[in-house]
Order: structure tokens, then sequence, then C-alpha cells
């Protein structure tokens, strides 16, 4: 079993301590005997361990927060956009077993010192690394809670986004004081065991036919193979096409046009082709015309990224076409739940899928981050500090 790394629980204790300005706590047999778990805080962990990947696989977390996922972010990502990695575990007391993971960053917001999930803009759900069991006894232990919100320090403002639960659990461990929704929603449809079935119960008969009459249209230009790759080439290759059919088609801008986001979908699509990810492209005539992207967890399908030929296929719908076959596939596979994830486009709806409700934690570590929580929080402030900035 590989080991973490970072400074020992006792050093991170007196150092948040000092940083407050109080005096170095108690040692460590000390604190054993106030509380049945241990809380640490590291820059560096190892997400491919033996014993993260227990933990992970008795959890209720999302498959965004799957070793190679979390082991790409950390690696990949964190040091070129330049944030703080900041790692929470919580282990047993009286065997050192592992029990939870926060993967989280710290990074600036307007000079505000801010604590959030390691998403940086890929992942979609965020969740605590851990049994709803551990979650709750955790919550109940109000002295584990303060360990984590203490070694946090530094910061001003906790920010958890994207979490699927609204659940008072997950807040007191975090140590927010708001949970509200957010703006956007996620959608998802269950797939069931017959393809022809589920398209009736989930797609109108006139968009059935509409799709119907695409597919034809498609298969008069060409040959159409439509796969899920498992070889390097082939998945490079689809990438690429993809990262240039969406060019240009993204008013706020693509992360896939960004190199170090292209690497970093690369490398889980590689990793991850045998566990995690699949990787679908469609070909016309042997060149890929399209592909899609998705990650498979716990009998979900969660599609995370499409790519199309619109100039050539622009009246052939194959984005919509590109689902229909996922679809497809996931059901062969036994996939129980097709999941669009978070995002309100009409066309999610097209396929039954359903709506459901996303959270964000807020909570505050210094003056500045009540202030700017308040912001973001209250209609009346907003447009205070609005007239204000103007």
């Amino acid at each position: 079993m590989r080991k973490t790394g970072g400074p020992t629980v006792s050093v991170l204790r007196a150092r948040a301590s000092t940083l407050r300005g109080e005096a170095p706590e108690e040692n460590d047999n000390e604190i054993r005997n106030c509380s049945v778990f241990m809380v640490a805080v590291t820059s560096q962990f190892d997400f491919l361990s033996e014993e993260y990947a227990t933990l992970f696989a008795g959890s209720n977390a999302t498959a965004f927060q799957h070793p190679i996922w979390l082991d790409a972010i950390y690696n990949k990502l964190v040091a070129p956009l330049n944030v703080e990695p900041l790692i929470m575990t919580v282990r047993g007391a009286a065997n050192g077993d592992l029990k939870m993971v926060l993967p989280l960053l710290r990074r600036k917001y307007l000079g505000l010192r801010t604590i959030e999930f390691a998403d940086l803009g890929v992942s979609d759900y965020v969740a605590p690394v851990a049994s709803q069991a551990t979650i709750d006894a955790i919550a109940a232990d109000p002295f584990t809670c303060r360990r984590i919100k203490t070694l946090m320090q530094p910061f001003d403002m906790l920010r958890i986004r994207k979490l699927q639960s609204s659940s008072e659990a997950i807040r007191k461990v975090l140590g927010g004081t708001v949970c509200s929704e957010l703006p956007m929603s996620a959608y998802a449809v269950p797939l069931g065991s017959d393809f022809a079935t589920w398209r009736v119960n989930s797609i109108s008969a006139s968009y059935r036919k509409e799709l119907d009459k695409k597919s034809r249209q498609l298969h008069r230009k060409g040959k159409v193979v439509f796969d899920c790759a498992s070889d390097v080439e082939t998945i490079k290759a689809t990438l690429l096409k993809m990262q240039e059919y969406r060019r240009g088609r993204f008013e706020s801008g693509d992360l896939l046009q960004d190199q170090v986001f292209f690497d970093f979908y690369l490398d889980v699509a590689i990793r991850g082709r045998s566990t995690l990810a699949r990787f679908y492209p469609v070909l016309m005539d042997g060149a890929p015309i399209a592909g899609a992207m998705a990650l498979a967890h716990k009998g979900s399908l969660l599609v995370i990224l499409t790519g199309f030929d619109h100039d050539n296929y622009k009246n052939q719908s194959l984005g919509s076409l590109i689902f229909e076959m996922v679809a497809n596939h996931g059901i062969g596979v036994g996939d129980r739940v097709l999941d669009f994830t978070i995002g309100d486009e009409p066309y999610k709806i097209l396929f039954g899928s359903q709506k459901s409700p996303i959270y964000q934690i807020f909570g505050s570590g210094s003056m500045a981050g009540a202030i700017a929580g308040a912001a973001v929080h209250s209609p009346w402030v907003k447009r205070v500090a609005q007239r204000f900035v103007k």
C-alpha cells in the first residue's frame, strides 16, 4: 500500500492554532481520548492506493471522486491552474483505517481565500468520500467537525458547489452555515433492459419519427460505425476531432480547447478505459465525424463530453443520434441510468430525463468571507454591492 505525504497531524494542529494566535493544542494521544476519529490535512495523497480504492467502493461518492479522476485532477490540473491542494483525511483513532477523504482546494477569488471541492470546472458532482454511516457519525461528533474546520484555516470563504444532496450531515461535516439550491439542475433518465422499450417510454412518438428520419439520412451518406473504443490511438484521434468540432461553438469558452484540460480528459479516457471511462467514436467511411466521452459508475452512465461535425451533418441531428447510440450501448452492457449531468439544455427533456436539484454549501472563516457570503445569498446586498462597484 502506498503512503500519503504531507505534514503530520500533530504538526498541522499546532500550525492551525498558531495561525489563529492560539497556543498549540494537546498531543495526539490526548486527542485520541476526545474522539474516535483523527483528522489530518495534506497537499499530497495517493488516490490510486488500495486504501482509497476500498474507501471509494464503499462510499456514496460519485464518478467524479473515482481514484483515476481525482488523481488526474491533482496531477494534471492543480499546478497549471495555480491552485493549492487541500486534502482532508479522517481516520479511525483506534487503528488508523481511512474513514473519509475530502478532496479540497484552496484558491483566491477577488482576494478572498476560498476553499472548494476539487472541481476546477470538470466535475459535475461533488461528495465527501465516505459511507453515509461515517458521514452521519462525523456530523454527530462536534470535536471532529471543529477539527476539520480548524485544519482548513486560514480561509475566508468555504464554497462547496454541485452537491446532489442537501444533507444536514454533510453541511455539518464541512462546516457550512448555509445550504441552498443552485440555479442549474441535473438531468437523468432510467434505461431499463430493452432499448426499443426504453425508446418508446422515454422519447415522444413525434421525436422518434424525427430521429428515425435523421438516421436514415445519415446512413445514406456512407458506412456509419458506432463503437466503444478501447485502443489509445482511436481515443486520441477522436478526442482531437471532438476538439476541432467544438471550436467556436460555445459562448463561454470550451475547456477542451485548452491544452491543459485536453490532456486531462485524454489521460482519464486512456487510463480509465477499462474501468471508469467510455469513449464512443462515430465513424463515417472510417473517419471520425462525432464522439462522446462518458463515465460509468455503479450502474450510471454519465455523458460528460460530446463533439460532432456540425458543418457537414447539421441536418442529421448528430448530437441527438449520439445519445441514442450511447443509450443503446449502455442498456446492452447493463447500465441502469443515463445521466446527462448538470445543465438546463432543452434537448435533455427530449430523452425523458427528469430534473433534480443541485445544492451548494457556504461557510465563512473570516469577517471578509462572511460579508462576501451575505452578498452571495442576499438579493438586497447584491444590488448594493453592484451599485458600489459601479
